[in-house]
């Protein structure tokens, strides 16, 4: 009879849903602070999420391609300060391995260094792959870089530790970051019902319109996350989502104070019933 009634006052979780209830109200009455609550909603979220939601995709690839000569590819490097290259022949499918930025040093020092012979192997991953699996890879191997592949054994796109990491922490950034308006939105693979996108929340709506071909107002908000805050009636938590005039957004990072990341998909419309530009 004790443990009857110790299990109704305690009452243990269920489910996700219920846990996230109950750590929800911890953080209201000050037993967990915002960044705390935010982690561990991203540590829970990981294991939802897989490679393709987060990876840089293919075309955006910062790649070195040793067809060309040296004094094409190394500018290119030097400006984007990444500290590991994927390094491939010709194509993007044809990757040989991964290049350390400070190997590069070599190539300065001895014009008889062959590029080829600097190169470690390259971890190749489904898109499929679960983060939190990836994240133990990660660390297991101590790997910071792989090379995701579709179905065909294409180069679909690159995912790091860090980008993992974000998920969890959020934005990691150092000296070499900026917040450049076209990493704002990122396209992605096609998803079940159409066009993805990967969105900053604090991308402008206008930018936003010409990058995905919508017609929201920017006359209330300036920002996509403001736009979507604005429907939930407060912040938004990890996971949830949202459809508007034929866009589905789900909230990817979050914590307690704003969205961070969105996820927003185009749906497809019935005919006839397309917005009109200017509305909402």
């Amino acid at each position: 009879m004790l443990e009857r009634l110790a299990a109704l006052l305690l009452r243990v979780p269920e489910d996700r849903e219920q846990l996230m209830g109950v750590l929800r109200q911890a953080h209201e009455r000050a037993l967990l602070d915002a960044d705390a609550l935010s982690m561990i909603e991203g540590v829970l979220q990981v294991s939802e999420l897989a490679a393709r939601d987060i990876m840089v995709p293919r075309a955006q690839m910062d790649v070195i391609d040793i067809s060309q000569p040296r004094e094409v590819f190394l500018p290119r490097v030097i400006e984007t300060a990444h500290s590991r290259f994927p390094v491939v022949e010709g194509d993007r499918d044809n990757v040989l391995g991964i290049l350390h930025a400070k190997e590069l040093l070599r190539l300065y020092t001895d014009e008889r260094v062959d590029v080829r012979d600097l190169l470690r192997p390259a971890v190749f991953i489904p898109e499929s792959k679960r983060l939190n699996v990836l994240l133990r890879d990660f660390r297991g191997n101590r790997v910071h870089l792989a090379i995701v592949v579709d179905e065909y054994g294409g180069t679909a796109g690159l995912i790091t530790i860090e980008d993992v990491l974000e998920q969890i922490v959020g934005d990691i950034e150092d000296e070499f970051d900026f917040d450049e308006e076209s990493d704002h939105i990122v396209p992605l693979p096609p998803g079940e019902h159409g066009p993805r996108f990967r969105v900053r929340a604090i991308t402008g709506i206008r930018q936003f319109n010409e990058a995905v071909g919508t017609h929201f107002s920017d006359e209330e908000f300036d920002t996509v996350g403001g736009l979507v805050t604005e429907q939930f009636g407060r912040v938004p938590r990890r996971g949830e989502h949202v459809e508007l005039d034929g866009v589905r957004f789900e909230v990817l990072r979050a914590d307690a104070r704003q969205a961070q990341l969105l996820l927003a998909e185009r749906l497809p419309m019935p005919p006839g019933e397309e917005p009109e530009p200017g509305t909402r």
